[in-house]
């Protein structure tokens, strides 16, 4: 029995006192402020056209008057035909019986709007030979209309007729062969499975809508289905 370990009694275990939280010393920090947002700005209104004179009018303008307008004293009619002119003119060219009938519009008396044109002419500000040309120039090659349709188009901006006529004769009949034959191939295809007397209607309708005579019209037609194998007998009819 000697070998074995007598165990000793344990000692009772005392409780340990609870902790104590350290008091702070310091006061706690005041919270961060938040960052006040910047105020939102109001979003800006979109311009729109004017229907009558096609210019763009921003938020504030009045339908017929500008800022600029608006600013000029109504006892000075020339300052205010010469501001309505100067912002019509902007971006876009205009004839001279186009800017007389916005000043008539904006109650312009006649000799003031007389004398404000004329000065705008003598400085080459207006120019209706030049618009009349370029007219021309863009909505034949862009709108493939013929000398008819441009003389017309041309009458109702107040071109005066020897300009009409100077304007129109820098295309001859040629070029004009030439510009609907290019409409016609255009819309060939789409005529293709009709009846022969219906193709000839559409396409030829279409070029006596830009202007195009009745023969030319016909002849050019005729052309392009004969390239296609179309009978075209009979077809030198008017239509």
């Amino acid at each position: 029995m000697s070998g074995r370990r007598t165990r000793r009694p344990s000692r009772p275990r005392t409780p340990r006192a609870p902790r104590r939280r350290r008091q702070r010393t310091t006061p706690p920090s005041p919270p961060r402020p938040r960052p006040s947002r910047p105020p939102r700005r109001p979003r800006p209104r979109r311009p729109r056209a004017d229907a009558v004179t096609g210019r763009t009018e921003w938020p504030g303008d009045s339908p017929d008057s500008s800022r600029a307008e608006k600013e000029l004293s109504p006892q000075d009619p020339a300052e205010r035909a010469r501001a309505i002119c100067l912002r019509l003119l902007t971006g876009t060219p205009r004839t001279r019986k186009q800017l007389a009938d916005a000043l008539r519009k904006r109650e312009i008396p006649d000799e003031i709007a007389e004398e404000v044109l004329s000065r705008f002419e003598d400085v080459g500000l207006i120019d209706d030979a030049a618009f009349a040309d370029a007219w021309v120039e863009s909505r034949h090659h862009g709108r493939g209309l013929a000398r008819r349709a441009l003389a017309r188009e041309l009458r109702t901006k107040g071109v005066d007729p020897s300009l009409i006529q100077e304007a129109v004769g820098q295309l001859d009949s040629e070029q004009e062969e030439i510009t609907a034959r290019e409409l016609v191939d255009r819309k060939l295809r789409a005529t293709r499975g009709l009846e022969r007397d219906r193709r000839l209607r559409r396409l030829a309708g279409m070029l006596a809508r830009k202007g195009y005579a009745e023969g030319m019209a016909l002849r050019v037609v005729r052309q392009a289905l004969e390239e296609e194998g179309e009978d075209t007998e009979g077809l030198d009819e008017p239509f």
